[in-house]
């Protein structure tokens, strides 16, 4: 006998709670994506929705009535004759469970949102050398480039099919009078069939998920150094790496780490002290042993012999060019795009060539997205 006359309760509160949760993980995720200082809580609710896929999966195999994949009406057929039927009687009855096209959207949100995961998780260890895949920087940074644009796509493409069953719903909704846009809020719908159950072990089961990923968000969201966002790459003390190079460049100003440029763009900026940016740099400034251990530094440590992510993305932007200012570069031009030019003019800044008034720790080679801020 079902609880209420006329309805079928079809989704139990803890199967709603991680509708919502995954919903709301993956648009925090797409939205944060698009500012780089947010990086980290981009990771933190891609770890959310990682977790409630994986949840998801699972409550299709094992999960109550109605949940599971062997109730899904994924046959060409079947999807057909749902649309004819929209089309053609406009107050037909809706199945308790889900119809084939919701069965066609939950596969989907499963199979692309884990491919969204994974390479989401393999981007973060092989360009920004962090995470559970850190260990995958040092030997397949050259990949960071096709996993970014897997990433990307993946996210568009669900995104998409987020707006048509949304407008799916909505057209339910307010068109057909179903009532669909308050069945995952209470759990009924406005149908024939019998009420879902769900054991204890299976309500356990879900609150365990739900607190599982709360406490994930919380651990990184918090923690700058978790388990889910570690470096491998550890911060430069130049004073104690290269003495002449923390002493007579930093003198004037702060040391530029030497992955951010190529060896010939090196090369060409020591040849060429004698007019260092309207500057001339005498042996009286810098000894000439100093200079040829500086070179040597330099070289050994320039872009070509780094994995992190602005060593190689610098690499691919000059192509065969030998710049002295990283300025000129194409890659520092988009990614500072949507900084004004008046920005630069802040005495706070005072010159593009000052990159540590915006990343925060620049001295000791830090060039995380998350340590970056503009000051007023």
């Amino acid at each position: 006998m079902n609880k209420k006359k006329g309805y079928v309760f079809v989704w139990p509160i803890s199967t709603r709670i991680i509708h919502w949760i995954i919903a709301l993980s993956f648009t925090a995720a797409f939205v944060s994506s698009f500012t780089e200082a947010y990086l980290h809580h981009h990771v933190a609710f891609g770890w959310i929705f990682g977790v409630m896929l994986g949840y998801r999966i699972l409550w299709g195999l094992y999960g109550p009535r109605y949940a599971t994949f062997n109730t899904f009406r994924l046959g060409l057929s079947d999807l057909i004759w749902y649309f004819k039927e929209k089309i053609q009687n406009r107050w037909r009855k809706i199945p308790a469970g889900h119809n084939p096209a919701s069965s066609w959207f939950t596969i989907i949100v499963l199979v692309i949102g884990s491919i969204i995961v994974l390479s989401g998780l393999l981007l973060y260890g092989v360009q920004e050398a962090k995470g559970i895949f850190l260990f995958l920087n040092k030997d397949h940074y050259t990949h960071m480039f096709v996993l970014n644009d897997v990433h990307i796509y993946a996210s568009y493409f669900l995104a998409f099919w987020a707006v048509i069953h949304i407008s799916g719903v909505l057209i339910e909704q307010f068109y057909h009078k179903t009532g669909m846009l308050f069945a995952m809020i209470t759990g009924y719908k406005r149908t024939d069939g019998e009420d879902t159950d769900i054991s204890a072990f299976g309500l356990s089961a879900s609150y365990a998920f739900i607190l599982l990923s709360i406490l994930a968000f919380y651990h990184i969201a918090v923690s700058p150094d978790s388990f889910f966002t570690h470096s491998r790459y550890a911060p430069i003390d130049y004073e104690k790496e290269h003495a002449a190079l923390s002493r007579d460049c930093g003198e004037c100003h702060k040391v530029y780490p030497p992955f951010m440029l190529p060896r010939d763009s090196w090369k060409r900026l020591m040849d060429g002290l004698d007019e260092h940016f309207n500057e001339r740099i005498t042996e009286l400034n810098i000894s000439k042993s100093s200079r040829e251990s500086i070179r040597a530094y330099l070289y050994a440590n320039s872009a070509e012999h780094s994995s992190r992510e602005i060593a190689c993305k610098m690499l691919k932007s000059i192509g065969s060019h030998s710049p002295i200012s990283t300025s000129k570069v194409m890659y520092w031009r988009e990614t500072h795009a949507d900084i004004t030019p008046e920005v630069y003019k802040r005495d706070s800044i005072k010159s593009r060539a000052n990159c540590a008034a915006c990343h925060i720790d620049f001295e000791h080679a830090n060039m995380d997205d998350v340590n970056i801020h503009i000051p007023d």
